[in-house]
C-alpha cells in the first residue's frame, strides 16, 4: 500500500469565540485578527506570498489574489500562498492540502472518535504526496 502520514490529535470542545479573519501560511500556522485589515498590510510583511479567499479558489482555475487594497473580512478564511503559485491552475491535490492545513490549523475534525479515549488518529495522505506543490528553488 504504501506509507501514510497520521496525526493524533485531542479533542477538544469549541466555544463559540468571537469573529475573526482567518489566515493560514504556507506551513499551516494560525492568525486569526479581530480587526479588519487591508490585504496589503499582510502582504507586506510575506513579500513572498500572496492572499486568497477560501471562498474564490476553483479546481483547474488560477488562484485569485485578493487585491492589496481590499479589506479582509471577518469570520472569512484566507490563504497566503507562496508567489509561484500564484499562476499556475489549482490542482486536487493543492486543493485537499490546503483543506487538510485549514481542517487542522481550525482544530476541525469531522472523524469518528472514541469517547473512552479522546484522542483520534487520521490517515490523510501517502508521504510521496506530502506537499507536491511547494516551490521548487
Amino acid at each position: 500500500m504504501g506509507a501514510c502520514a497520521s496525526s493524533q490529535s485531542e479533542i477538544r470542545s469549541r466555544s463559540p469565540s468571537s469573529s475573526t479573519i482567518k489566515i493560514i501560511d504556507n506551513d499551516g500556522k494560525l492568525q486569526e485578527l479581530k480587526q479588519p485589515i487591508k490585504a496589503g498590510d499582510i502582504t507586506a510583511k510575506n513579500p513572498d506570498s500572496f492572499l486568497c479567499s477560501s471562498e474564490s479558489m476553483y479546481l483547474g482555475m488560477c488562484i485569485p489574489h485578493v487585491p492589496e487594497e481590499e479589506e479582509l473580512q471577518l469570520d472569512q478564511i484566507y490563504f497566503l500562498l507562496p508567489q509561484c503559485q500564484a499562476h499556475k491552475p489549482l490542482s486536487l491535490p493543492h486543493l485537499c492540502s490546503l483543506a487538510v492545513k485549514a481542517s487542522s490549523a481550525l482544530g476541525l475534525a469531522s472523524f469518528p472518535v472514541s469517547e473512552s479515549h479522546g484522542y483520534v488518529r487520521v490517515s490523510l495522505f501517502p508521504v510521496e504526496n506530502l506537499w507536491p506543490w511547494k516551490c521548487r528553488n
